[in-house]
């Protein structure tokens, strides 16, 4: 592998660096400009108004279970070969059983 001497910048603490940022145009924003920019930019955020926070609330995943289960060992071999979050794999899929399994008996 050929590496371009032209492309590797050195740096030191004790050399500064070329900073871009005019903070002194920063400083001198306004809320108003701020918002100007926020709404038109595609990439940011909606911006939300007073009245979200009025009815807002927090909403808290429901808490899991410790549990101790028996599994076939090429199951369990499987979902951890697939995914490092297998254990939420086998909840997901348990979970759309028991909905599937719900939605029969109606």
């Amino acid at each position: 592998m050929t590496v371009s001497s032209e492309r590797i910048t050195r740096r030191s603490l004790a050399s500064p660096r070329n900073r871009t940022t005019d903070w002194s145009r920063f400083d001198a924003q306004t809320d108003a400009d701020v918002e100007a920019a926020a709404r038109s930019d595609p990439d940011a955020a909606p911006l939300v108004e007073e009245e979200w926070f009025e009815t807002a609330r927090i909403v808290e995943p429901p808490t899991k279970t410790a549990i101790s289960i028996r599994l076939d060992r090429d199951v369990l071999e499987w979902f951890r070969s697939n995914s490092d979050r297998y254990q939420s794999k086998i909840n997901a899929v348990l979970r759309a059983y028991m909905e599937h399994e719900q939605k029969r008996s109606l």
